[in-house]
């Protein structure tokens, strides 16, 4: 089974084609960063109107680059949601369009969801559930249990900034450039992660939840104290911080819930630090670990398309009349870190 994925949530144009949900045959993603970067964030009305105009284009190369036509595709996919209201609009009505037009399923995708599984679907692992998987980019830090695709629980999520979130406003208080975990991680390389004691909020409160706003505010007013600081020592000892919590309460979570394998997705997963102290900490326990490559750690259709496959295999094509919810969450229930 082929599915074309699209996604448009935030600022990348993408599609894909993936085959029974695993074989990727294409994974087109045209980036906004350019765009966006002398604003400091992403601006919804430009993001939108690039939408606009590099979707046609996008989806043919995907087609192309696969080999494939329309009429060789079994389903279209699409992300609903969570994301910017104007942009999900493009993605969404261009894959209802080209799939009821070509008389295919047309099947409608949580984004959130399309990451927690991604490394699984990259991994060709899915005998390796249940799982403990963190999703952390720059609007979602959440940490999830799941037990098959489509069968997962919430176990805490962060109770005000994404870890991605802190990483671009740290970047901007120190004049870096957008987006601002690629440059602090940079920085940091020449740094010294144990320069600055930053605070390791909620590290050790015995839930599943984040927390990165007090963070923040503490490098604020370090930078205030001290104007001679090192940019390098700085960038380091925040990132450091900002690893350990997410390495920490991964760890702590698959011990508690007895899991043996752990996953993590999402664009902050990039980070090198991350995979390394991740790694490092899975291995002393025993715990299989399941990344993905870069490129499909941040906003892409591969994912989109692989999880549409399975959605599809229970027999769940949704409704052409299906909306765009901007501020859908992950679906899932419960907030307790450890299970009797």
């Amino acid at each position: 089974m082929k599915v074309l994925g699209v996604e448009t949530s935030c600022d990348e144009t993408a599609a894909a084609v993936v085959s029974n949900g695993t074989e990727i045959l294409s994974n087109v993603v045209s980036s906004q960063v350019a765009v966006h970067r002398p604003y400091g964030g992403v601006v919804p009305e430009l993001a939108s109107r690039n939408h606009l105009r590099l979707i046609d284009s996008v989806i043919g190369q995907a087609l192309s680059d696969a080999g494939t036509s329309i009429d060789q595709i079994d389903a279209v996919a699409a992300t609903y949601g969570p994301g910017l209201a104007s942009s999900l609009l493009i993605g969404l009505n261009a894959a209802k369009g080209i799939a009821f037009a070509a008389g295919k399923p047309f099947v409608a995708i949580n984004h959130i969801e399309a990451h927690l599984y991604s490394p699984l679907f990259v991994n060709a692992a899915l005998d390796a559930l249940p799982m403990v998987s963190l999703i952390v980019s720059g609007g979602h830090t959440i940490l999830a249990y799941a037990t098959a695709v489509g069968t997962h629980e919430i176990l805490g999520q962060t109770v005000d900034d994404a870890a991605g979130e802190a990483f671009d406003k740290v970047a901007k208080l120190l004049g870096l450039g957008y987006p601002g975990g690629p440059e602090i991680q940079r920085r940091a390389e020449n740094g010294n992660p144990t320069a600055i004691d930053f605070p390791r909020s909620m590290l050790n409160d015995g839930t599943c939840n984040f927390s990165f706003s007090g963070l923040k505010t503490s490098v604020l007013y370090f930078l205030r104290k001290n104007p001679q600081h090192s940019v390098e020592d700085v960038c380091a000892s925040f990132q450091e911080a900002v690893v350990d919590v997410l390495v920490g309460k991964t760890v702590h979570a698959a011990e508690n819930l007895r899991v043996t394998t752990v996953s993590a997705s999402g664009g902050v997963s990039i980070n090198r630090r991350f995979r390394e102290k991740l790694g490092v900490e899975c291995a002393q326990r025993g715990l299989q670990l399941l990344l993905a490559p870069a490129a499909l750690c941040t906003d892409n259709a591969a994912m989109i398309a692989g999880l549409a496959y399975y959605q599809l295999s229970r027999g769940e094509p949704s409704a052409f009349s299906l909306e765009i919810a901007p501020s859908v969450g992950l679906g899932a229930r419960g907030f307790s870190c450890q299970r009797g």
